[in-house]
């Protein structure tokens, strides 16, 4: 999954390029920067940043990572939140820009970042979250194959940019009443309770007679008349919209090699995630996601939180899987686009 986001102490992740939210100065700090520094050694690291010096704000400088699970180290230098109207955003975009150009320099094949900013600095979750996804989604349409993920320490924090969360949690909470066991048994007690006494009782209907089982011709012939698979109706779709396949894996988060092979195999399976972020990359509509998920035996319900999440954002007509992504994270739901 091109990008991704997971709940982590960034100092753990295992990644080519490991980002450290530093300051100018470039010495050890609390957070992120302090677990980075006591992950990658604080002598050996404080003495690598020394002899860099300073680096100022909107940009980054790298060095090794020492004895933390990556290679490199790129440490970058997000602004301080000053309300907003003192370049802020420009700033940030320039500091992700720089990072994603020194991993694009070393060759990296995966990076894994905290959230810019949006500690100790004050930066709003919300529009860090914005700037972030904007600029990986830039380096990602020209690095297609490298691995970007955003590291957080708790789901709050994403929690707190997720749109519409407020409506989201009610539809959600609505969706389980609505399934829950009990209240239908409390509905059937209420029918009886309220049901006359001298009710007459209804004959009992007879079983249905149980169809003879198919006979091996007719059976060759259903099989013979199966519909599309689910890469013929995806193919199909892609073509009838003009668009590419490369638009397509972007928009849905989806590795080209994983692409590729839903491509050459016309009987692949894809789990849900995978399937419910091409119907997205498509723009199409809750109905047609339905259609699309038939032709590979998934269905969205609502007993699921997933499903529920989903149908949720389909009803409203958000494609952007990003945004969808951000939701399901927050309520601890596989993202989509993951295998």
């Amino acid at each position: 999954m091109p990008f991704s986001i997971v709940r982590n102490d960034i100092a753990r992740v295992r990644a080519d390029v490991l980002v450290n939210a530093a300051n100018e100065r470039l010495a050890a700090g609390g957070g992120v920067c302090g677990a980075i520094f006591e992950g990658a050694g604080v002598s050996r690291m404080a003495a690598a940043c020394a002899k860099i010096g300073r680096c100022p704000t909107g940009s980054a400088v790298t060095t090794p990572g020492f004895d933390l699970p990556c290679r490199w180290v790129v440490h970058a230098v997000g602004p301080v939140w000053r309300g907003g109207s003192h370049g802020e955003r420009e700033l940030l975009q320039s500091c992700y820009r720089s990072v994603f150009a020194e991993a694009a320099r070393l060759g990296a094949t995966s990076v894994a970042f905290p959230l810019i900013s949006a500690g100790i600095f004050g930066y709003p979750v919300r529009e860090a979250l914005d700037v972030a996804r904007a600029e990986a989604s830039a380096f990602l349409d020209d690095h297609p194959d490298v691995e970007v993920t955003l590291v957080v320490f708790t789901r709050d924090v994403v929690a707190q940019g997720v749109a519409l969360l407020g409506e989201l949690r009610e539809y959600v909470d609505d969706a389980y009443v609505e399934n829950s066991p009990h209240l239908y048994d409390r509905s059937a007690e209420l029918r009886e309770l309220c049901a006359p006494e001298a009710y007459p009782t209804a004959a009992p209907v007879p079983a249905p007679t149980p169809s003879a089982p198919a006979a091996p011709d007719e059976l060759a012939e259903r099989l013979a008349h199966l519909d599309a698979s689910f890469s013929e109706a995806l193919l199909a779709l892609i073509d009838e919209r003009g668009l590419t396949d490369a638009q397509v894996y972007r928009r849905a988060n989806l590795s080209r090699q994983l692409f590729s092979k839903i491509r050459s195999k016309p009987d692949y399976r894809p789990s849900k995630p995978t399937a419910v972020a091409l119907a997205l990359a498509l723009g199409l509509t809750l109905p047609q996601t339905q259609g699309l998920l038939a032709h590979a035996g998934l269905t969205l319900s609502r007993s699921s939180k997933f499903d529920v999440i989903v149908k949720f954002y389909l009803a409203r007509g958000v494609h952007d899987v990003m945004t969808v992504n951000e939701a399901l994270f927050a309520f601890d739901q596989p993202l989509l686009g993951s295998q």
